[in-house]
């Protein structure tokens, strides 16, 4: 079997350093927040070329704090896309701001700032612009209109860990970027885990006081905040990590452009990567309009691959309230409707990206064959 991550391999490519790290947080004791997330936070900070870094317990922490440490609240309107993880949105929805969703480029999926301004109106206050699959949005003009407009930039980099747009960390390049370290991401905890990065000291310190019962200090509580504290175990296995981040994209990139020349020479749609960004490849995502076949085909060839994401937000029973239908976002919906991811994690293999390549070709090759049959078959 070929599976879609493989978190059992890495683990044990760096055991010793991880275990080394754990025991000793197991003997400081520091279990919340401590030394190690303190290190751990000025070292990812750097690793994206922000000033300050604020570990959290999740991305979706990491996001709904900085939207608050923005001034986002009741009333107040964000600019965001609807294919992306329902965390995007739902994060704008806890501030007790509404989402306003905007179409994606059909090629990178990430926002497309051509549909921005015809969606700001008065209430809006911020673009929440997200780094998708890997990739950086088009953020030049992106952060043009913010600044036309007053409007604050948060990315959403949960799945972009080193991504870089025109030569910059994505995480650096708005006001405020967020990261998550969900066990499968490019960085990935052993558990649970977000952080923001900024070059604003305000801002910073307003999420370090949200993230801790919007304490100043121990019961000096000078705002209404949240437990959303880094656990110590998780920052010391992210430091380790964080030191073969590199080589574990550059690993990720190789694969993916072994995926581009087998699957590109047999006209399957591989993903566009701009010119002027590094794609981090955090998923590898075709498309196709015989998914269901194809990703059933693979099943049975013992690869394993999922889909990101199956439903754009605006369509999602948990957002009905903002009254969107189908065919309000049509690049978000077809895309929704067509990708499929595939194995993609560092370990991944020049034979088993091969083996999954020609599973792909071969499939998709039958499956348009039993088209034509059907199609031209008497009645």
């Amino acid at each position: 079997m070929i599976p879609f991550v493989d978190l059992r391999t890495q683990y044990h490519s760096i055991k010793q350093e991880v275990d080394a790290a754990i025991l000793g947080v197991l003997e400081s004791c520091q279990f919340t927040l401590g030394s190690e997330v303190a290190a751990f936070e000025q070292e990812f900070a750097a690793y994206c070329g922000a000033a300050e870094g604020i570990g959290v317990n999740t991305g979706t922490s990491a996001l709904h704090l900085a939207l608050l440490a923005a001034g986002i609240g009741a009333g107040d309107e964000v600019i965001t896309v609807p294919f992306t993880f329902i965390a995007t949105a739902s994060a704008i929805d806890y501030t007790g701001a509404r989402p306003v969703f905007v179409d994606i480029d059909p090629r990178t999926y990430t926002m497309d700032p051509n549909a921005i301004e015809a969606a700001i109106t008065p209430r809006t206050k911020a673009i929440v612009p997200v780094h998708l699959y890997g990739q950086a949005a088009d953020m030049d003009p992106i952060l043009e209109i913010a600044r036309r407009h007053g409007l604050v930039v948060i990315e959403d980099a949960c799945q972009a860990h080193g991504a870089d747009y025109k030569g910059r960390r994505v995480g650096s390049l708005g006001d405020l970027g967020c990261f998550s370290f969900y066990p499968g991401k490019n960085l990935g905890a052993y558990g649970e885990g977000g952080m923001v990065v900024t070059d604003r000291p305000d801002y910073a310190r307003t999420i370090r006081m949200l993230r801790d019962w919007g304490a100043e200090k121990k019961y000096h509580h000078v705002l209404k905040g949240y437990n959303f504290r880094l656990e110590g175990m998780a920052g010391a296995v992210l430091r380790v990590k964080l030191r073969h981040l590199e080589a574990w994209t550059e690993a990720r990139r190789a694969a993916a452009a072994r995926y581009d020349a087998l699957l590109g020479a047999a006209g399957i749609a591989t993903p566009a990567a701009s010119s002027v960004n590094r794609h981090v490849y955090h998923l590898y995502v075709i498309r196709t309009d015989r998914r269901q076949a194809l990703q059933e085909g693979l099943a049975a060839c013992g690869i394993q691959t999922g889909i990101h994401y199956p439903t754009p937000v605006h369509l999602l029973p948990a957002f009905a309230e903002l009254g969107h239908r189908v065919g309000d976002f049509p690049h978000a919906e077809r895309a929704a409707n067509e990708v499929l991811s595939l194995p993609m994690f560092p370990e991944l293999t020049a034979a088993q990206t091969a083996e999954v390549a020609q599973a792909v070709i071969a499939l998709d090759g039958a499956t348009q064959a039993t088209r034509r049959e059907a199609v031209t078959s008497p009645a």
